[in-house]
């Protein structure tokens, strides 16, 4: 049963940036949770040169119907020109059933400012 959840991977410049988008998606209902994973090493192109950087990981569970909101306010409040933002599809088979069920509940809940 396809349970129209998503998991957003995004990359912040560090842990404070992190927690303030995490914390302001949970405000305002736009995602479930926030899992935050400090002390990433990231090599990549940019701009024609290879760069290295310690960055931060923000996963997001949300449901698909808030994925477009999300990515707004992620560009919104991101410090990176081009932030890195890929939302992935869940599916109930793909891991606890009364997890996903919490996700898809909290994450559909009518917002509350």
């Amino acid at each position: 049963m396809y349970k129209n959840l998503r998991l957003l991977y995004v990359t912040t410049s560090n842990k404070k940036e992190a927690q303030k988008i995490g914390r302001a998606l949970i405000e305002q209902n736009l995602a479930a949770c926030a899992n935050i994973i400090d002390g990433m090493e990231s090599i990549y192109k940019w701009e024609g040169k290879i760069q290295e950087d310690n960055e931060c990981v923000l996963l997001i569970k949300t449901h698909y119907s808030r994925v477009q909101k999300v990515t707004r306010l992620i560009k919104e409040m991101h410090s990176y020109e081009v932030p890195c933002v890929i939302s992935l599809t869940l599916t109930e088979d793909e891991g606890n059933e009364e997890y996903l069920n919490w996700i898809e509940n909290s994450s559909k809940q009518p917002f509350e400012l």
